[in-house]
């Protein structure tokens, strides 16, 4: 029997106020889905954390428009590199540009951003309406109780003393590598695990004529990782933990990394274990991870905030359309069917630029140890300098689940969609509809997002109503992409709201039924 007397009703319940628990309040409300979220830091995170807003994940900051906000708090594009230096105010002796973000890609509407965590929040936090959407810091999950309606979520607000309940109709869990939630229901990792430990220094000096002359949004030098944080200054130093940390003179150390006289005023210093694991599973019941909950990623590449805003792009329009009558409950199954496997993929590729990256600081080290000094000169790196372009894995991925429908005609691309550096547009069915132009400003990924879009070089074929009783919306193709396609000029693509295409037909529609049939197959919910 359902529990009564809970405090709050909600369609959906979110653990966890980063940019992925804050990213899914902004993409259901989108869809008129009444939330509640709750985080038990009592504020915003102070600290500056994940920094690159990947091209994938403006193009979902574009959908619900954050994308010109947040580029405006962002640093400017030439800051989308990488340097390697012996100390951070050496010359490079290796340098790789952040593709996607350093300058704008043609499979692309939009251009990456190096930005920090703490800029990115408020605007994510904002963008949503308080009073339909509330906001609880300082709110710990302390416990779950499913029946076969819905979810209580048990919750303390430790400021207080005050236990509530919240009955929920789902759990979206996005409360980071240490989820409350994912110990809770049993769920265990795989992995790697514990890759490193790290120390985060935060401190301010006069840098500003450096990072004028060479930007960049990661110098790596042989002694810690330098980050500058905003636009108007503040920086970060990253390096391997030391065994007694209690003696430590911070400010000493990172003034040794930067190489020159300078005085370091060191503001926060925040020590951190780097993990690698992903969840063994998604989903439990009526509760779903997302994020750093669902894949601890290193962060080098940039990859794990991004992964978790991917997430909660593909779950959330799953979730709006099984609340709203409009699929099916099964639909929510092919939520881990594709992001799973993508989150492993994701795994291999962090974990190996991690290791290459301590590589390279390593090999640095020991060639100065044994030169006696700073050797100059360039060194050769294991990767050339398109490592970084891996827009394969950012834009390349293909999901296959119930809902995506076998091609027409029969040709898929295989495996979960291009790897590494990589992309080759497509629009396969599971691929992400390939950016084309259909009017100045105005690109196939802007068309998409409300409900599903049919795109055909003749759209009079394709009849808003034979969708059925799904909202859908047809969309002329110009006849010149046809061919990037894969369509003939009666052909057509079914896009679903987060931009992959769930059907192809090459040559049109095969009968009157057609959409109205896909569509049901695709949201799980029988066309009556």
């Amino acid at each position: 029997m359902p529990e009564a007397n809970a405090d709050m009703d909600v369609d959906v319940l979110i653990v966890g106020g980063g940019p992925v628990g804050l990213t899914a309040r902004v993409l259901l409300e989108r869809w008129g889905v009444r939330t509640s979220l709750v985080e038990k830091r009592t504020e915003l995170s102070p600290f500056p954390r994940s920094r690159l807003v990947n091209v994938r994940s403006m193009e979902i900051f574009r959908g619900l428009g954050l994308a010109v906000p947040v580029a405006d708090a962002a640093f400017p594009p030439e800051y989308g590199r990488i340097r390697f230096r012996d100390t951070l105010s050496g010359d490079d002796f290796a340098s790789a540009a952040i593709v996607g973000v350093r300058a704008p890609v043609p499979e692309s509407p939009v251009t990456g951003a190096v930005t920090s965590q703490d800029r990115l929040e408020p605007l994510l936090l904002d963008a949503a309406d308080a009073a339909d959407a509330p906001v609880r810091f300082g709110v710990e999950l302390v416990g779950l109780t499913e029946d076969v309606d819905g979810v209580v979520a048990h919750l303390l607000d430790r400021r207080r003393g005050e236990e509530t309940r919240v009955r929920a109709r789902y759990v979206l869990a996005a409360d980071g590598a240490h989820s409350t939630v994912r110990r809770h229901l049993g769920i265990g990792t795989t992995g790697p695990g514990e890759l490193a430990r790290v120390t985060t220094v935060v401190f301010d000096a006069d840098l500003s004529a450096l990072a004028a002359r060479q930007p960049a949004g990661v110098y790596f030098t042989a002694h810690g990782t330098f980050l500058p944080l905003y636009p108007e200054g503040g920086w970060s130093w990253l390096a391997p933990t030391p065994e007694d940390t209690g003696d430590t003179d911070w400010s000493a150390l990172v003034s040794h990394a930067i190489g020159t006289d300078v005085d370091a005023d060191v503001l926060r210093v925040q020590h951190w274990t780097m993990n690698a694991a992903v969840a063994e599973r998604f989903r439990h019941g009526r509760t779903l991870l997302a994020g750093d909950a669902a894949h601890a990623l290193p962060i080098m590449g940039g990859l794990g905030m991004n992964a978790g805003l991917a997430d909660v792009h593909n779950l959330c329009w799953k979730l709006a359309g099984v609340l709203r009558g409009r699929a099916g409950p099964g639909l929510l199954d092919s939520y881990e069917a594709e992001r799973l496997p993508v989150a492993h993929r994701t795994l291999r590729q962090a974990v190996a630029n991690t290791k290459l990256g301590f590589e390279v600081q390593e090999r640095r080290r020991e060639q100065i140890r044994s030169g006696g000094g700073a050797v100059r000169g360039r060194v050769e790196l294991p990767w050339s300098e398109r490592y970084f372009a891996q827009l394969g894995l950012v834009l390349g991925v293909r999901y296959e689940s119930g809902a995506v429908l076998p091609d027409g005609d029969g040709d898929g691309d295989g495996g979960c969609g291009d790897e590494g550096t990589d992309y080759l547009p497509s629009a396969t069915p599971g691929r992400r509809m390939p950016h084309l132009w259909l009017a100045p400003g105005r690109s196939t990924l802007d068309a998409c997002g409300e409900w599903f879009t049919v795109f055909a070089p003749e759209p009079a074929r394709w009849e808003p109503s034979a969708g059925g009783p799904w909202p859908l919306r047809v969309e002329a193709l110009p006849g010149e992409y046809a061919d990037v396609c894969g369509l003939g000029p009666g052909g057509a693509l079914l896009v679903r709201p987060d931009g992959h295409v769930a059907a192809r037909w090459p040559a049109g529609p095969p009968t009157g039924t057609t959409l109205r049939e896909a569509l049901a197959a695709v949201t799980g919910r029988p066309a009556t």
